[in-house]
């Protein structure tokens, strides 16, 4: 382990955001809030992300409903209602780059997480795909994450870490995981492992093929078939 890569993803949460804000600020560290577009309906939740940009952090798209993965949903006007939508909530809010991060099933990286109407309004609206490489099931392991997290690290020089700021328990043990990552020696950054990007600014970084489910074809027929998928 070398480098670590904070993002939260779920909130914001009005009864856990603001303590994790409060953890990063005194520990000077800045992440990346992946954040739902049904919570940012309320003006409260939106505050907290307002606040976090002001202290330096990101704010990324999760869906609007994180109710089922994309790749697993081919009707007309998802895109739209599910990345669309919370763009349009999120707002100015998303600074430079229009971070999405598809809702994984558990943390799952599959061609589940998109489906080709997905890749083709990310890809139209310029967006940049964030994955991960380390989720130490926090909502399951409330307690024992960083513990979990630092093993799954071991063997990584850069981690991207998925956790949630939602009200388990699990960011009460926030501070001992940064206390933990860096005793062992590791750095914490803000932007991105390359490998962690398969999309950026709407162009293929990676092949896509690995994270899109194929349907009739009729959508890849229409930006350029499977190249396409690899290399828009």
């Amino acid at each position: 382990m070398r480098d670590v890569t904070l993002t939260f993803d779920n909130g914001p949460d009005e009864g856990v955001t603001p303590a994790v804000l409060d953890i990063l600020a005194r520990e000077q560290i800045a992440a990346t809030f992946f954040v739902l577009g049904d919570k940012l309906e309320d003006r409260r939740n939106r505050a907290l992300c307002e606040r976090a940009v002001g202290e330096g952090h990101w704010v990324g798209n999760h869906t609007y409903s994180h109710a089922t993965p994309l790749g697993n949903l081919d009707e007309p006007g998802v895109a739209e209602a599910e990345i669309g939508r919370t763009q349009a909530l999120i707002g100015e809010l998303a600074g430079k780059e229009k971070l999405f991060r598809p809702f994984g099933g558990g943390g799952v990286v599959g061609t589940h997480l998109l489906s080709e109407a997905a890749l083709h309004y990310l890809t139209a609206n310029r967006f940049t795909c964030v994955l991960w490489n380390v989720v130490p099931r926090d909502w399951e392991e409330t307690e024992t994450w960083p513990e979990r997290a630092m093993a799954m690290m071991a063997h990584t020089a850069w981690s991207l870490v998925v956790i949630h700021d939602v009200p388990s328990g699990a960011m009460l043990h926030l501070p001992r995981f940064i206390d933990k990552v860096r005793a062992a020696g590791g750095t914490f950054r803000q932007d991105f492992p390359p490998e962690c990007v398969p999309l950026r600014s709407g162009r293929a970084a990676l092949p896509m093929v690995p994270f899109v489910t194929p349907s009739s074809g009729k959508l890849a027929a229409s930006i350029g078939g499977e190249d396409a998928l690899r290399n828009v």
